[in-house]
């Protein structure tokens, strides 16, 4: 069980686990935004994994992310969602972001996500970080959110113009399900 509503989230997560089934909030029948009050990306994701955990009775991952600028001393950071407004607007939080750095030098950034997964007896967490630099203005058609503007080292295109297959396996949430998982792995191993 993932806690998102986000479908690209869910989209994402699937592909990076494939081999695995994931059900969202949707899928099981619950049709709102679970509120995330956390200052932390760490309090939101639990606050939602344990709001499904509570829900459903079985282990639950949830993930908060937020794009942290330097020249904006870590800002959006946990309000990335909600930068221009409580309506999460993709593209009134790249105007605003890039309106905020239209002098800015130093364009580093990074993208982080926590990883919550809850389980009966447990709550791990796992951090997965991707580093880059935000563009001068908005390139590429896929991905969501930030993407169009977020140029991760070692490419000279965003997110949005990287294939997917490429973004999913070097992306924030992906070094963080890498983590998940290898401790997953590393738990059942020690039960068995």
């Amino acid at each position: 069980m993932f806690a998102t509503g986000n479908l690209h989230k869910l989209d994402e997560i699937r592909s990076i686990l494939p081999e695995f089934k994931i059900l969202g909030l949707k899928d099981i029948g619950i049709d709102m935004d679970i509120p995330e009050t956390g200052s932390t990306l760490e309090e939101n994701a639990y606050i939602k994994a344990n709001f499904l955990f509570n829900y459903t009775g079985v282990p639950v991952l949830s993930e908060d992310t937020g794009l942290e600028v330097n020249c904006l001393n870590g800002a959006p950071g946990v309000h990335t969602a909600r930068f221009a407004g409580e309506n999460k607007n993709p593209d009134a939080n790249i105007s605003k972001l890039l309106q905020l750095m239209i002098h800015e030098q130093d364009r580093n950034a990074q993208f982080r996500t926590v990883i919550a997964y809850v389980t009966q007896n447990n709550t791990s967490y796992f951090e997965g970080i991707v580093k880059g630099k935000i563009a001068l203005s908005k390139s590429g058609n896929g991905g969501f959110g930030y993407d169009p503007v977020f140029i991760p080292d070692g490419y000279d295109s965003t997110f949005a113009d990287l294939d997917p297959k490429i973004k999913n396996k070097i992306s924030h949430r992906a070094n963080a399900v890498k983590k998940m998982i290898g401790f997953l792995l590393s738990e059942n191993s020690s039960q068995q």
